[in-house]
């Protein structure tokens, strides 16, 4: 998953602190120059001897510095470069460009005019600069256990989305996950325009044993949910998980009768669903449909698929709303809760 991206954060891993090695390196070069106008036989102290030479023709080479008191001051003139190619990297790998200003310009304040002692792990400094400007643009993901386990039940979900991202599956995935934590779920089965869709769900609710609610074909959504929800407050079930039809936010029909769903259903949450390898259309459509029927929170599906990263990284700072979930696969159990911090060591982290 995102092999990609992280390939290419690994190569700038590398490029940045090779960057600020070569500048420790011309420092110590400077010094001995220094004595020796001095002292025709000065004497080198361990710190003083030469490193190896770092080639300037790379990224790294393009970073300069100067020392001062041993101390290491990255200069933002001669730094410009070196992030206009990371800004690339990110760009190339469909971050999007609100979201790659973001990190660059998060890299500058924590590398840029920093007094940085000369015997500080450059990589860790590396490192550890990237990691708190990717977590910074990833937010804190959406822990949908303790929602549920701390808001009146039945606790109300409607996912929205467009045509063929896998929504349908992802609420059977998420069905099994919450069967197998204890939940009792319903499944309302909203989508009652598209051919099979009802198959589909209904095949997908008896293989993992979690009721589904359905009226016949070309029934109103609307009133498909109104009963999911009147039979789980009934029941006393704990989750009702509402499908809808795919639609493209340009239909404004489709997109008003989402709007009529959504008031009748009165849901707690609202979950827009979409593919991680659409790259910036896929945030650019949770855009639209947050603004206009609103979204608590994010799923990715096809994620195992998408080499780039990029949409897994930009949405949730554009649109302002959480990554819930990332879709790896075709099983009920692949589906794994977002954790920015794993996902950040995978990135970053050795291997």
């Amino acid at each position: 998953m995102f092999g990609g991206l992280r390939e290419r954060l690994q190569a700038a891993r590398a490029r940045i602190g090779n960057s600020i090695q070569t500048a420790v390196v011309t420092s110590q070069e400077q010094g001995r120059t220094s004595a020796s106008s001095v002292s025709q036989n000065p004497v080198l102290t361990e710190d003083q001897v030469p490193s190896p030479p770092v080639s300037s023709t790379t990224f790294a080479g393009k970073v300069k510095s100067f020392v001062i008191d041993r101390e290491l001051i990255i200069n933002e003139k001669e730094i410009t470069d070196a992030l206009f190619e990371l800004e690339i990297t990110l760009l190339e790998s469909d971050v999007a460009l609100p979201v790659t200003d973001a990190i660059i310009d998060n890299v500058k304040r924590h590398l840029i005019g920093k007094h940085r002692k000369i015997g500080q792990s450059v990589d860790a400094l590396v490192v550890g600069t990237l990691k708190e400007a990717l977590l910074d643009v990833l937010g804190n993901g959406f822990n949908l256990t303790d929602y549920i386990k701390t808001h009146e039940h039945p606790v109300k979900i409607l996912f929205t989305g467009v045509n063929g991202t896998g929504k349908t599956t992802t609420i059977a995935k998420i069905g099994f996950l919450l069967k197998n934590q204890g939940f009792s779920v319903v499944i309302g089965a909203g989508d009652t325009y598209r051919a099979g869709a009802m198959e589909q769900i209904d095949i997908h609710a008896e293989r993992i044993g979690i009721k589904i609610i359905q009226h016949q074909q070309g029934a109103d959504p609307s009133a498909v949910l109104f009963d999911a929800i009147q039979y789980a407050s009934s029941h006393k079930i704990d989750v009702v998980l509402a499908d809808t039809a795919g639609r493209f936010h340009t239909k404004a029909n489709l997109m008003n009768q989402l709007e009529k769903i959504r008031r009748v259903m009165k849901p707690d949450l609202i979950v827009y669903v979409d593919e991680a390898v659409a790259g910036n259309d896929a945030i650019v459509r949770a855009f639209e449909f947050e603004k206009t029927v609103g979204a608590d929170a994010v799923i990715l599906t096809k994620a195992d698929m998408d080499s780039r990263g990029g949409t897994a990284i930009s949405i949730a700072h554009t649109i302002g709303k959480p990554l819930m979930f990332l879709g790896t696969g075709q099983e009920y159990d692949d589906i794994i809760p977002f954790s920015p911090t794993q996902i950040v060591e995978e990135l970053l982290g050795d291997s």
